[in-house]
C-alpha cells in the first residue's frame, strides 16, 4: 500500500486568462485591417501582444499579414472595358482561313463573322459562333503570358 502526502505544497503562479464577450464573428474593414498590419510592422513589435489588443489570434493577424504581401489580383471581369480600334480589311489572305469542309466558301463567307484580335505579337482570329467566356479565358491567358 502506498502513501500519499495529502498536506498542500504551493505552486507557483499561473498565467491565466478569462475570455469575455460573446464569441461571435467580427467584421474588419480593409482600411482596420491594414492599420493593424501596419502595427506589427514597427521594429521590436511582437505580433502576438498587437493581436492579443485587438482582441484576434496571432494566426489571423499573420494570415492579414500574408494577403498584405500578395500583389493584387484584378479580375478582367471587375475591370473597366478597355476600347480599341477596329480595322476592318476587306478580305483575308487564303492561307489564314481553314476550312471545315471539302467544299469551296464563298468569298463573302471567308470575311464574315471573324474578329482578328493582336495582343502582344499574338493573333487570335475568332469565328462566327466562338464561345464569349471561352474567347475571355484566351485572352486572360495571353494578358498573364505576356
Amino acid at each position: 500500500m502506498s502513501t500519499f502526502d495529502h498536506t498542500l505544497k504551493p505552486e507557483p503562479v499561473r498565467r491565466l486568462e478569462v475570455i469575455t464577450g460573446t464569441g461571435r464573428r467580427r467584421r474588419f474593414s480593409d482600411e482596420d485591417k491594414a492599420r493593424i498590419v501596419e502595427e506589427t510592422l514597427a521594429p521590436g513589435v511582437v505580433v502576438s501582444e498587437v493581436a492579443r489588443r485587438h482582441g484576434l489570434s496571432p494566426q489571423q493577424l499573420f494570415g492579414w499579414r500574408r494577403q498584405a504581401r500578395q500583389p493584387v489580383v484584378t479580375s478582367a471581369d471587375t475591370q473597366a472595358p478597355q476600347f480599341v480600334p477596329a480595322v476592318i480589311e476587306a478580305e483575308l489572305p487564303e492561307a489564314t482561313v481553314r476550312r471545315r469542309s471539302r467544299r469551296p466558301m464563298r468569298q463573302a463567307d471567308r470575311s464574315c463573322g471573324i474578329i482578328e484580335i493582336e495582343l502582344d505579337g499574338v493573333t487570335v482570329r475568332v469565328g462566327r459562333g466562338a464561345d464569349a467566356k471561352t474567347v475571355a479565358t484566351v485572352l486572360r491567358a495571353l494578358k498573364a503570358d505576356a
